[in-house]
């Protein structure tokens, strides 16, 4: 079980550099923004590399697959926002 425990911690943080390159390799385009979409994006990016399930997700699909994860991880944060704002939305 500590083993387990000290792997997976070592996966994340090897992992997290998977995130992290890829994440890195889309500057240019940020670049390219208008600022106030720039700012978005960059919060957007801040906010998959801080969450550390959004890590491991990203990593069990391994390096080959990076962008991928990124993009699944950008819709899933777009679709927890879409819920939450519905469900507001029926509460008023």
């Amino acid at each position: 079980m500590i083993i387990e425990m000290f792997q997976n911690e070592q996966n994340e943080d090897g992992n997290n550099d998977i995130l992290a390159k890829e994440i890195e390799s889309w500057k240019d385009f940020r670049y390219a923004l208008r600022e106030e979409n720039a700012l978005l994006f960059n919060e957007m990016l801040s906010e998959c590399r801080q969450n550390k399930y959004y890590i491991r997700a990203a990593v069990s699909k391994g390096e080959n697959y990076s962008a991928e994860s990124l993009f699944m991880i950008l819709v899933l944060q777009q679709q927890k926002m879409i819920n939450e704002l519905i469900a507001k939305v029926t509460e008023m």
